[in-house]
């Protein structure tokens, strides 16, 4: 079931409907990927970086990034779905960002590229939301 902003902006349709869901996930993808990540996330979802000064210069726990790269891409996944009320969008979302975010710690990419990745991953769901509309399914 589409939020009501969603819905709105279905019905509006065409590139005015994909613009404004999208505009509204890329102000969602900017509060989840600045102030919402932290220095916490930021640097234990990189397995390559020391997380020992996260725990006062003790040692990290084993396979922390696996947590705190699942945690910040969960944070998007909530904004998608806040925005949208899609819970497959919202799981997309968090499969797309954690392979995303994870190939860019491995520096197979650049940040750039990672960013550019994020953005066209939003404007994907704000076409298949105004073109599919209420049939979305979940």
């Amino acid at each position: 079931m589409l939020t009501e902003f969603a819905s709105a902006q279905v019905a509006i349709g065409g590139v005015g409907g994909v613009f404004l869901l999208f505009f509204a996930m890329a102000i969602g993808h900017a509060f989840a990927d600045y102030p919402l990540q932290g220095t916490f996330l930021a640097i234990g979802k990189n397995r390559h970086l020391d997380s020992s000064q996260l725990f006062g210069g003790n040692d990290a726990p084993k396979d922390l990034w696996i947590h705190a790269l699942s945690a910040h891409s969960l944070i998007h996944s909530g904004f998608v779905w806040a925005i949208t009320g899609s819970g497959l969008l919202a799981l997309v979302e968090f499969i797309l960002h954690w392979i995303t975010d994870f190939i860019r710690c491995e520096r197979w990419i650049s940040y750039s590229a990672d960013q550019g990745i994020h953005f066209s991953c939003k404007l994907i769901y704000a076409v298949v939301l105004v073109w599919c509309g209420e049939q979305v399914p979940f």
